[in-house]
């Protein structure tokens, strides 16, 4: 866990977020994907993803 918590600019899908989330805790981009799509499902994915897309800065070029 010694990476900042910053969204990539190569490697991401759609925001980064996932990505940029599995670089910071050492977890596979798939897993952290996974776990938006499940809590996707259950109405709580989408809000959580849209904040962090705005919170979490996008890393510098």
């Amino acid at each position: 866990m010694s990476t900042a918590l910053v969204r990539p600019r190569s490697g991401k899908i759609i925001g980064g977020v996932c990505a940029a989330l599995a670089a910071r805790f050492g977890l596979p981009k798939f897993l952290v994907r996974l776990g938006f799509i499940v809590f996707g499902l259950v109405g709580i994915g989408e809000v959580v993803y849209i904040v962090l897309w705005i919170l979490v800065p996008k890393a510098p070029a």
